[in-house]
């Protein structure tokens, strides 16, 4: 039956992916997995479907969960990120392991929201098991080698503390309601609506200054005196003096020049308690690395854990690379007797060899005709 005009579309934000694309997808997740390993990361993969009962708590908007019900009526949805569901697993499955744990996933998301994509192929690190600034440091580190890795030259990293706009929210009484309101406009860098919200908001001038100062308050080390300036609130100090110490063992990993302190940072999801970064490259006018830290996420699961780490958004890489000629099989066999031409190929890929099949018979010329367009590198006649 002929499909409608409907069933020959895919839905909105996913995609296909041709062969060439999918080649340079997965070189570069290799290529990201490859690091990993080497800082000791052991990759892990959780189900695509979850129970919204685990996923929905700390998403900002809930409608933007793909959901579904199960046989038995309880409701499923596809997962929109990964941090929450490895801190399931690691609260069960992995719950008398050894901390500090460090796990890495490469693997597909999806978000029902008005952006571009909504389907995104991440990679990912999560440090459990660490409040050590260090900790923090090192999966900062990591998300910069991992992009510098790629070949890209043109990239910045900017760090903040979630400490900072907490600590101004509770000087100046905001209450959780309208603290949410904000956080998400600048999480979202809605700047008009920053200013009008602040200019609406009723608060002193002091604190109304500092808070439009926020999102473009960035710089180097020398930003975090002026901070301690602000206030007396010990949120407000412990989160200057924790980003001085992350800030300084960058530069012992070697990577603090492509990092700068931006207190405007906020992250879209509930969960994030501490440091928080962004990874930008150039051409890409969003974070293509997101992460942070996160300490009281696994408190929800009964296994309280202080946890850190960062997603690459690798999908959406993609186009900044050029697309690669797929090269072919080995071998293209072609003959005139099927069951030679079968040992053949049979015999070839017990070679490891990457064999295709010609399927009727076929002479010279137009096996050579095809090996040129497939990008085969040899014909091998049986006959």
């Amino acid at each position: 039956m002929l499909r409608t005009n409907l069933g020959q579309r895919i839905p909105e934000g996913m995609r296909d992916l041709l062969p060439e694309e999918i080649a340079v997808q997965e070189r570069l997740e290799e290529e990201i997995l490859t690091l990993f390993r080497q800082w000791s990361y052991q990759k892990v993969l959780t189900p695509t479907l979850e129970f919204t009962a685990c996923v929905q708590p700390d998403v900002e908007q809930v409608d933007s969960l793909y959901k579904f019900f199960d046989r038995e009526g309880r409701i499923l949805a596809l997962r929109p990120e990964l941090t929450i569901p490895i801190a399931r697993l690691v609260s069960t499955r992995m719950r008398g392991g050894d901390f500090p744990i460090r796990l890495c996933y490469g693997a597909d998301v999806y978000r029902n929201t008005s952006v571009r994509h909504r389907e995104f192929r991440q990679v990912g690190v999560e440090l459990v098991g660490s409040d050590q600034e260090l900790a923090d440091a090192e999966v900062i580190a990591l998300a910069v080698e991992a992009i510098a890795g790629l070949g890209l030259k043109n990239y910045q990293f900017n760090l903040g503390h979630m400490g900072i706009f907490s600590g101004l929210m509770l000087e100046a009484g905001v209450d959780e309601g309208i603290r949410a309101e904000l956080e998400d406009a600048l999480a979202r860098k809605d700047m008009v609506g920053v200013e009008s919200w602040v200019r609406q908001s009723g608060l002193n001038e002091r604190v109304q200054e500092l808070l439009l100062r926020l999102p473009h308050f960035h710089g180097g080390e020398e930003i975090l005196d002026e901070v301690l300036e602000w206030s007396e609130r010990p949120a407000i100090r412990e989160a200057v003096e924790r980003l001085r110490r992350i800030y300084g063992h960058l530069k012992e990993f070697g990577v603090q020049e492509n990092v700068s302190l931006d207190l405007g940072i906020l992250r879209g999801f509930s969960y994030y308690t501490g440091a928080v970064f962004e990874g930008y490259v150039h051409g890409m006018g969003f974070p293509v690395v997101e992460g942070g830290r996160y300490d009281a996420l696994y408190a929800d699961f009964g296994v309280p854990q202080p946890a850190t780490g960062f997603a690459i958004h690798l999908g959406n890489l993609l186009e900044l690379f050029p697309l690669p000629a797929v090269k072919g099989a080995d071998v293209l066999v072609y003959g005139s007797n099927d069951e030679q031409i079968i040992r053949r190929c049979q015999a070839l890929r017990a070679e490891g060899k990457r064999v295709e099949m010609a399927l009727g018979t076929i002479g010279n010329d137009e096996a050579q005709k095809i090996a040129s367009r497939k990008n085969i590198g040899q014909c091998d006649y049986v006959g």
